[in-house]
């Protein structure tokens, strides 16, 4: 089994005698199906990066693919891998559209006003009214109403992807593969880039974004050399934020109703994307002033999300602890309170360093042995420890909810991976807390109860 994000469906990886491995997938959906195998078919024949389809059931409600390994982009943010995937995106969007047949695609053929207006009230109704918070409809409608005008005059003759985002390519020899793609239909562009860049966990930073927009616009300039960049680049952020809105309706359904952690958790990223595009968009006022009663002082969303992610609904203390690259950014604490510890590895003997440990991590034994028998790692820890311990201490007796205790290192990959691991099974052993064991870097997280 290989485990699910957002989806409905089943994904197995199944290997045959012969070791040669497929990936089955048996979806909730005939259409859906369909419309996968269709795009999927049709890109691979134009020679573009996607999985080749290998057989499909007589009832079209399962089928193989090939296996394009286990490493997402998400757990690799690097801005050569990460150009290399805005770049192959515009050749998905263009060429992909040639000889298309828009009538297969699931549940609509392009994004129009109807389909634009369901996202707005996914915004609406499963994260806005989740929140408990009181807002004016007609006001926000207004604004509802100018969004949509700016994104139907924007070119809609490429293929929008709908759900292009980091956890949806694949790394295969150095080299992206799209997945997941069965929501696609006809659309402007620029959506696909807002969703991509402005990924709320992936966190990249401004200056990287804008590095690799100038990339996709190098790119896009080759497939179009009509594009009005100027008219390109006004419309940008008019998608950021449609592309927010939706995704906190996403967010809100999965978390709220569905009560999965994982969005719960990237509701404040995603709402600090919120209010930074608003900053720099004049014609939404009103949904400024509501981001900004979301967010401001740990407002309801951010209260929602933690209470409703089982952080301080089921009582107790829960211990959040991460581990991270340092190049990439510490990581929000995104239980509102704002506190907790992090704790830099790098003046302890680094595996990277060497050759026969570059593809491994802190989970891997050659790593643990080395950095055990070392001994640098060992004596970091029993200070740590000991801070630590205090703290949790101090927090039980208090009646305190969340602590935050993040490791950072160069890569996220060794030593704060290994160290994240010491403390999160050490403080479930010895207090018995509730632990949420997030390796940011590698895409890795899970709950010690």
């Amino acid at each position: 089994m290989i485990k699910q994000q957002g989806s409905n469906r089943v994904y197995t990886r199944e290997t045959n005698a012969a070791g040669r491995s497929v990936i089955r997938v048996v979806g909730t959906n005939r259409d859906e199906n369909r419309a996968f195998l269709y795009m999927a078919r049709h890109f691979h024949a134009l020679g573009l990066p996607v999985p080749e389809v290998y057989s499909v059931s007589e009832d079209e409600m399962s089928y193989t693919q090939e296996d394009l390994g286990d490493t997402l982009l998400f757990s690799r943010l690097e801005p050569t891998l990460l150009e290399r995937t805005i770049r192959a995106l515009a050749h998905v969007q263009v060429e992909g559209a040639k000889d298309f047949d828009w009538s297969v695609c699931f549940p609509v053929p392009a994004m129009d006003e109807r389909s634009i207006r369901w996202d707005l009230n996914y915004f609406k109704y499963c994260f806005l009214k989740g929140t408990k918070i009181e807002f004016s409809e007609p006001k926000l409608e207004d604004e509802f109403d100018r969004l949509v005008q700016v994104i139907l005059a924007q070119p809609a003759d490429t293929f929008l992807y709908r759900d292009m985002q980091s956890r949806n390519v694949m790394i295969k020899d150095e080299q992206p593969y799209f997945i997941d793609f069965q929501g696609g239909r006809r659309g402007p562009t620029q959506y696909d880039v807002a969703s991509f860049l402005w990924q709320a966990k992936a966190n990249l930073a401004p200056a990287l974004r804008e590095q690799l927009i100038e990339a996709y616009l190098d790119e896009l300039r080759k497939l179009q050399p009509e594009l009005d960049e100027a008219a390109w680049r006004a419309a940008l952020p008019h998608f950021v934020l449609f592309r927010t809105l939706q995704v906190l309706g996403a967010y809100g359904y999965r978390g709220y109703f569905e009560r999965k952690p994982h969005f719960l958790e990237s509701i404040p990223l995603a709402l600090r994307n919120l209010r930074e595009v608003l900053a720099g968009l004049n014609d939404y006022p009103y949904l400024r002033e509501l981001a900004e009663s979301l967010t401001a002082q740990g407002g309801p969303a951010v209260k929602r999300s933690v209470s409703t992610s089982g952080l301080s609904a089921a009582g107790g203390l829960t211990v959040t602890v991460y581990s991270f690259s340092f190049k990439k950014g510490v990581p929000a604490d995104e239980s509102g309170n704002g506190g907790g510890y992090v704790f830099d590895c790098r003046s302890t003997h680094n595996p990277g360093k060497y050759e026969e440990y570059k593809t491994l991590t802190g989970l891997d034994q050659p790593v643990i042995d080395f950095l055990e028998q070392d001994g640098e790692i060992r004596t970091f820890l029993e200070s740590v420890d000991k801070l630590v311990d205090h703290h949790v201490e101090r927090f039980l007796e208090r009646g305190f909810s969340h602590l935050q205790v993040a490791f950072g290192c160069t890569g996220g990959q060794h030593r704060s991976v290994y160290s994240a691991e010491h403390l999160a099974k050490r403080l479930r052993e010895k207090y018995g807390v509730r632990v949420h064991l997030i390796h940011r870097e590698r895409g890795i997280e899970r709950w010690l109860e």
